[in-house]
C-alpha cells in the first residue's frame, strides 16, 4: 500500500475530532441541529488551521443520508464520497487559478440545476480573495439570493481583500491559530495511535516551529519521523529544525548574571562552530526570557513538566525583573536588526554585549567588579583606584549631594523668609478671599446623556466593539442601565468580549457602573443604519447632480456618453 502522509491520514472527519476551533464548531453545530442554515459561510484564518476540513465536515452534515445534523454518520455513500473527493454535488474550486469572470459565470450557470446525488449543492471557493473584481460582481446577486438547494462556502487567508459587499452576504468565522500546547497534545495522541516512540520536548519543538498551523505541524512530524528512523527524539528534531540547544541559552544567561563577558563570547563562538542560526537563537532567547518573567511573576502558570524547569527557577531567582525585561527587549531588537549587522556572529555578539553593558544592577561599585573582565581604567589613575573613581562618579550621578536641612530648634529665630512672610501684603492680595480647595469629586462633572445613542457611540473609545455599538438601537435607559435592541441580522456581534468592552467604555464615560441589557429582533434604527441611509442620500444627490449638469447632458446628447452610477463618488 502507498504511504499516506499524516496531514491527510489524520484529517478530522467530524466536528468532534476537530481541535483548536471550538468557537466555530459550537456555532455551526447549533445551527445544524436547529436547522438554522445560512446560504453562505466565510472561513478566514492562516494556512493549515482547518478551513477546508470544516468545509468538508459541513458538506457531510448537510448531505448525510441520515439527515441534517452536526453529527454526520460517516458511513453512508454521501459521507464516504465527500471524504474521498468524489461527491458530485460538492465542488471545491481554487479561486487562485479560476479567478476570472468566465470561470465564475460557468459555476453559477451550473448552480441553478438541482443536485444529482445529495440534498444540497455545496460550492467551496478556496482563497476567494484572489478572484477578480468582475468575478466578485458576477457572483453578488447569486450569493445574496441563491437557489434553495445551493450553499456557498468561501475560504481565505486574507479577508481584507474580500469586498465588503461579499462579506455582508456571508456568515463569517475567524479560525484561530492553534496554541503550541494544543498542537503538542494532538501530536502525542497521533503518535500513540501510530505506535511511534517520541520525546515530549521534541513535540514541543515541532509545535513551536509550526507557528499555529496544525497542517504544518503534521508535515514537520512526518519529516521528523523519517529523519529519526521511525522515532521522534529531541536531539534529532533539534538537528532537523536547526534549533538551538537550550543549554547554550541557559549558559549565556548564567554568564550575563555573573557579568562574564569572556564566557559570553566563548559560547557565541561555539554556536558559530556548530553553524547554528543566530537569528533563531535570539528568538529562542526571547522565548526563554519570557518563561523566566512568567516564573517570577506568576510561577503557577509555568508547567513543572518542562525539562529545564529547575534551571528556570534558579535563573528567575538570580536575575532581577528589570534585567529580564531589558534582556528581552534587546533580544527582540537584535533579532530584528541582525540583517543590518556586518555578519550574523557580530550581530548576535553585539546583542549579548549590549545586554551586559546596560545591565541594571545595584552593585556597580569597586567591591563588585564584573567577573572575568579586567577593571575599567581611567587615564592618569592607577588601575586599583579606577574602580573606586568610577564607582564614586556613578554614585554622584545617581545620588546627587543634597544640602542638609537646618536643625530644628524649639523656638527658631525668624529668618529672611519668615520676615518676608510677616511683611504686609499688597492690597490686591490682602483683599482676595481665600477659598478652600474643591473636593476631587466636584472637579469631575460626569457628562449628561440626552438619549442620542449615535452621538454617544461616536464619543466612546471602543475599538473592535464599535461594530456592536453601531448596530444597536437604544430602547430606554436609566442611571445605571442601558436597554439595547440588536437586529436579527447582526446578532452574531453579541460576542461576550464585545459586550464587556462596550460596558467598560460606558462605565468609564459616565464614571459609574453601567449594565447592558440586549434584545434581539426587529428592524432597529441603529447608527449603522442611519449612516447607511445618509450615505445613500448623499450618493443619490451626487448622481442627480451629475445627470442634471449641463456639460454632462451635452456629452450624452452629442457624443452618446453613458453615465455609470457606480463610478460617481460624492465629495465628502
Amino acid at each position: 500500500m502507498s504511504y499516506q502522509v499524516l496531514a491527510r491520514k489524520w484529517r478530522p472527519k467530524s466536528f468532534e475530532t476537530l481541535v483548536g476551533q471550538d468557537h466555530v464548531v459550537r456555532a455551526l453545530s447549533n445551527a445544524l441541529d436547529q436547522q438554522r442554515l445560512h446560504h453562505a459561510y466565510l472561513f478566514t484564518g492562516t494556512r493549515g488551521v482547518g478551513k477546508t476540513t470544516l468545509s468538508r465536515i459541513l458538506a457531510k452534515s448537510l448531505n448525510c443520508e441520515a439527515g441534517i445534523s452536526s453529527k454526520p454518520c460517516g458511513r453512508c455513500s454521501a459521507c464516504i464520497a465527500i471524504d474521498q473527493g468524489s461527491f458530485i454535488d460538492y465542488v471545491e474550486m481554487d479561486a487562485a487559478s479560476n479567478r476570472g469572470v468566465d470561470d465564475m459565470t460557468a459555476l453559477l450557470e451550473k448552480a441553478v440545476y438541482a443536485p444529482t446525488q445529495g440534498r444540497y449543492k455545496v460550492y467551496m471557493l478556496d482563497e476567494v480573495h484572489q478572484l477578480t473584481g468582475h468575478a466578485f460582481n458576477a457572483m453578488l446577486k447569486t450569493l445574496e439570493e441563491p437557489p434553495a438547494h445551493v450553499k456557498f462556502i468561501l475560504a481565505t487567508t486574507d479577508p481584507q481583500k474580500v469586498p465588503v459587499t461579499v462579506l455582508s452576504r456571508c456568515l463569517q468565522f475567524n479560525l484561530r491559530q492553534m496554541s503550541a500546547s494544543g498542537i503538542s497534545e494532538h501530536l502525542q495522541s497521533i503518535l500513540a495511535q501510530e505506535n511511534i516512540p517520541y520525546d515530549s520536548v521534541a513535540l514541543q519543538l515541532v509545535a513551536r516551529a509550526a507557528n499555529g498551523s496544525m497542517r504544518d505541524a503534521l508535515s514537520l512530524l512526518d519529516q521528523a519521523i523519517a529523519y529519526g528512523g521511525s522515532e521522534v527524539r529531541d536531539n534529532e528534531v533539534r538537528a532537523m529544525l536547526g534549533a538551538i540547544d537550550q543549554s547554550y541559552l541557559f549558559d549565556l544567561l548564567d554568564s550575563l548574571a555573573s557579568q562574564d563577558g569572556n564566557s559570553l563570547l566563548e559560547y557565541a563562538r561555539q554556536m558559530e562552530q556548530r553553524s547554528l542560526s543566530f537569528e533563531a537563537a535570539l528568538g529562542d532567547l526571547a522565548s526563554l526570557l519570557y518563561q523566566i518573567a512568567v516564573c517570577q511573576t506568576a510561577p503557577g502558570n509555568l508547567s513543572q513538566e518542562l525539562p529545564e524547569y529547575a534551571r528556570l527557577i534558579r535563573l528567575a531567582q538570580t536575575l532581577s525583573a528589570e534585567q529580564v525585561q531589558l534582556f528581552y527587549q534587546i533580544a527582540l531588537l537584535g533579532r530584528r536588526d541582525i540583517s543590518l549587522a556586518p555578519d550574523d556572529f557580530a550581530g548576535f555578539s553585539m546583542s549579548l554585549l549590549r545586554m551586559l553593558a546596560f545591565m541594571p544592577s545595584d552593585q556597580n561599585d569597586a567591591t563588585n567588579k564584573p567577573a572575568g573582565n579586567s577593571p575599567r581604567t581611567v587615564p592618569g589613575v592607577a588601575p586599583e583606584a579606577a574602580g573606586v573613581a568610577e564607582a564614586g562618579i556613578r554614585r554622584s550621578i545617581a545620588n546627587p549631594p543634597k544640602t542638609p536641612p537646618p536643625p530644628i530648634a524649639d523656638t527658631p529665630a525668624p529668618d529672611s523668609a519668615e520676615a518676608e512672610s510677616a511683611a504686609p501684603l499688597p492690597k490686591s492680595i490682602e483683599e482676595k478671599p481665600v477659598t478652600p480647595d474643591p473636593e476631587p469629586a466636584a472637579e469631575l462633572e460626569m457628562p449628561a446623556f440626552d438619549g442620542n445613542w449615535r452621538r454617544l457611540v461616536d464619543a466612546l473609545k471602543l475599538g473592535l466593539a464599535r461594530a456592536l455599538a453601531q448596530n444597536c438601537e437604544l430602547l430606554r435607559h436609566d442611571a445605571h442601565n442601558f436597554y439595547l435592541l440588536v437586529p436579527e441580522a447582526h446578532k452574531h456581534l453579541l460576542d461576550q468580549s464585545y459586550q464587556e468592552k462596550l460596558r467598560a467604555a460606558l462605565t468609564q464615560h459616565f464614571g459609574k457602573n453601567i449594565k447592558l441589557h440586549f434584545e434581539v429582533g426587529g428592524t432597529a434604527n441603529t447608527p449603522a443604519e442611519q449612516i447607511s441611509q445618509e450615505k445613500a442620500e448623499i450618493q443619490s444627490a451626487a448622481e442627480t447632480a451629475i445627470r442634471e449638469d449641463q456639460f454632462v447632458q451635452a456629452l450624452v446628447r452629442d457624443f452618446g456618453a453613458q453615465i455609470i452610477p457606480s463610478s460617481i463618488k460624492p465629495i465628502q
